[in-house]
């Protein structure tokens, strides 16, 4: 029914923006035969970027799916991939991915090297467990470096690189790789995309340093495989291909090593052997021996899949996009059993059924009916009611829970209205739409004044989402200044009782507890800390999860300005309950109000969010770049010289002082200068800046 899951790969490209992911892609797509011309990012005709803002700014925003296939040692691969964004606004994408991918591709620029978003996808793969290999890109380009990449692989992301390839040549020389485990050199005669490349016998000037490589190799690797180990002490000659292979294979699996390539996707050199490479080294859906979930009506019991189209249908829905022709559409990956077209499945979190009408084999955006997706295979499908990003789809006779996406908040606000009445509608209809597909972003209605504020990541996140408004959903928007999203912390403990009582006629309302509000744990990962120390059943088991709720829903709205409060800890210490007044609401109401109470005591401030930014300027701006960043209330961090002869000055600015940095960065360095930030933290902001904050948001400003 399905092909041998042995030659399935699904695998995403990840790395910083302008590291090549895009144009790999489309190297891809042409050698496995998919498409027979080459689109080019720079004039806007990339297969994988099909969306009119992706071509218009030469940029990936949306992750885009297709499925082509390779032909190594003679076995045909299937290859599912995902080419995702680099910008750190749209990290959305490449988190959903990757909790679905198999394996990636980390794509490194030869010039930059491990840069911002580099280390920020890197360690996203880390927290989902994806075995990845390195390609070196731009290996054409001047400044490019095979080694200082590898060293800093090895440095700033804390990874074991396993260069199994070395560049022939660099920079405008560069023709080609040394394979280190065949001990060939793999040549190319040109630049273009029809060119064949030739196995030839290592250039005489890079022997050496090619069997130094190979011995570095074969140590890394024979730590993971006892065969390799015996033989490279006693006779590393003996080592056969396959037993490399196999080692490598071995450790890059159990994340022990990354193997390192290199190539130039642009000038078409280095993609033909980073196909073998993914089909040698990177896992097919078999390699994951058993999918864990949790009943969703008792996640304490574990249920485990197998990746077999014959076990009972278990499927994640890691993204919704809408299309103009299609409608709704759910990209699913099917972990067990084999969705079919037509079918009903269960989802988990709604507890509803729902059925999948049209089932499609995603090419970037055109779609391809196809009758089922089996186990260990990607598509997407047309016709659900009510399914989110992070929605487990199973049998409804054999349910089971997987575990969901972990998606950032939103850290940028702007207000927005249409320009005309009759749009309102076509307004509300547009950012719920957009709000479906995008978790990172939010829409609410602002309580004082009324307005429409939409959230995202950052100003380039928000600009595409007024676009995408204006392109897909003929709504022209009015939008205000960006507004920060603040959020609130106690500094203090304070110990307080409440008493909710009322009477009206009949049952009555009550709860009383003893709390003790403070901040977090420094090394607490979530947002409330709750602890229970009730004894003796003063307060009666089942009124405890509501006493926790109440806190969770107060935290929504802290006491200075509604801003939420991002960490508290909260000790239920005592209490007292009616045998026939009290009851579940009555403690959820009495935390509230005990929040509230507690809060205006413990001493309450503001925090703002920070983010880490990295500046790449020449030398001569340098000074005028640091002033500019300290008139920002940033804190320099470090400078370093970049082998480009650079400078990289890297800092953190409060997010309210970054608006229009870009164009101000090109004006300071006459448009010479690129930066790249991302979100770091929260921190406290000075009493002077918190009044001014406090005022404008109709806040509390005599807690301060």
């Amino acid at each position: 029914m399905a092909q041998d899951l042995k030659y399935n790969r699904n695998i995403g490209i990840m790395a910083h923006i302008d590291a090549g992911k895009t144009t790999t892609s489309e190297r891809i797509l042409y050698y496995t035969g998919l498409t027979h011309k080459v689109g080019e990012v720079h004039d806007g005709a990339a297969t994988m970027d099909w969306m009119a803002q992706e071509q218009e700014r030469g940029i990936t925003i949306t992750s885009a799916a297709t499925t082509t296939s390779w032909v190594y040692q003679g076995n045909k691969y299937k290859i599912n991939l995902i080419d995702t964004p680099g910008h750190v606004d749209f990290t959305v994408e490449v988190e959903r991915s990757l909790r679905i991918l198999d394996g990636a591709i980390a794509t490194f620029c030869a010039v930059g090297g491990v840069e911002p978003q580099s280390e920020t996808v890197w360690h996203q793969a880390d927290k989902y467990n994806v075995p990845r290999i390195c390609y070196v890109n731009k290996m054409d380009r001047s400044g490019a470096n095979f080694f200082e990449v590898v060293r800093q692989v090895e440095k700033v992301l804390g990874a074991r690189p396993c260069p199994i390839q070395i560049p022939v040549g660099a920079e405008e020389k560069f023709k080609g790789v040394v394979d280190l485990i065949k001990m060939k050199a793999v040549i190319w005669p040109d630049d273009s995309v029809t060119a064949i490349y030739q196995e030839k016998e290592i250039p005489a000037d890079l022997l050496d340093e090619a069997k130094e490589w190979r011995d570095k190799m074969l140590e890394t690797i024979a730590e993971f495989d006892e065969v390799v180990m015996e033989k490279y002490f006693n006779d590393p000659s003996t080592i056969t291909e396959e037993e490399i292979k196999t080692a490598v294979r071995k450790a890059t699996l159990s994340m022990e090593i990354n193997p390192m390539i290199c190539g130039s996707s642009f000038k078409n050199k280095g993609v033909q052997t980073m196909l073998d490479a993914v089909c040698a080294f990177l896992p097919s859906p078999l390699d994951t021996d058993v999918i864990v979930g949790t009943d969703p009506h008792d996640f304490g019991k574990e249920i485990v899949r197998h990746p077999k189209s014959d076990e009972p249908l278990t499927a994640l829905a890691f993204k919704i996009a809408t299309d103009p022709y299609v409608g709704r559409l759910c990209f699913f990956r099917v972990y067990s059993g084999v969705l079919k077209a037509g079918s009903y499945v269960y989802n988990s979190r709604s507890g509803k059924k729902e059925r999948i009408a049209r089932i499609f084999q995603m090419h970037s955006n055109k779609q391809n009916p196809v009758e089922f997706i089996s186990a260990g295979d990607i598509g997407a499908g047309v016709g659900f009611k009510d399914i989110r990003t992070g929605d487990t789809l199973c049998d409804e006779s054999h349910q089971i829970l997987l575990e969901s996406i972990d998606f950032p908040d939103p850290v940028l606000g702007i207000a927005v209205e249409p320009k005309t009445e009759k749009d309102l509608d076509r307004l509300s209809v547009g950012l719920s739409k957009l709000a479906e597909e995008d978790p990172t972003f939010t829409v609410h209605t602002d309580e004082q004044s009324g307005q429409t504020v939409i959230s995202g990541m950052g100003e380039l996140h928000l600009e595409i989402i007024i676009d995408r408004l204006k392109r897909e959903f003929k709504v022209e928007c009015n939008q205000g200044r960006p507004q920060v999203s603040y959020r609130e912390a106690i500094t203090e403990a304070v110990e307080i009782r409440e008493v909710y009582k009322k009477q009206t006629g009949g049952r009555g309302k009550f709860a009383d507890i003893v709390v003790r509000l403070e901040p977090a744990d420094s090394d607490f990962e979530g947002s409330l800390q709750f602890i229970d120390l009730v004894k003796g059943g003063n307060i009666p088991k089942e009124y405890i999860p509501s006493v926790q709720k109440g806190f969770q829903v107060a935290m929504k709205n802290g006491v200075l300005a509604g801003f939420p409060m991002s960490k508290l800890k909260v000790t239920l210490i005592d209490g007292s309950y009616h045998p026939v007044d009290s009851d579940q609401l009555s403690f959820e109401i009495c935390a509230q109000l005990a929040f509230r109470k507690a809060c205006v005591k413990a001493k309450p401030i503001l925090l703002e969010p920070i983010m880490k930014i990295e500046v790449v300027t020449p030398e001569e701006n340098m000074g005028d770049v640091i002033a500019d960043l300290n008139k920002r209330r940033g804190q320099i961090e470090g400078m370093e010289s970049s082998r480009a002869g650079a400078r990289i000055v890297k800092a953190k600015v409060p997010l309210a002082e970054t608006f229009g940095y870009v164009t101000a960065l090109r004006t300071i360095s006459s448009g010479r200068a690129t930066s790249s930030m991302e979100f770091s933290n929260y921190a406290e902001v000075s009493n002077a800046l918190a009044k001014v904050v406090l005022t404008e948001a109709g806040g509390k400003v005599d807690l301060l």
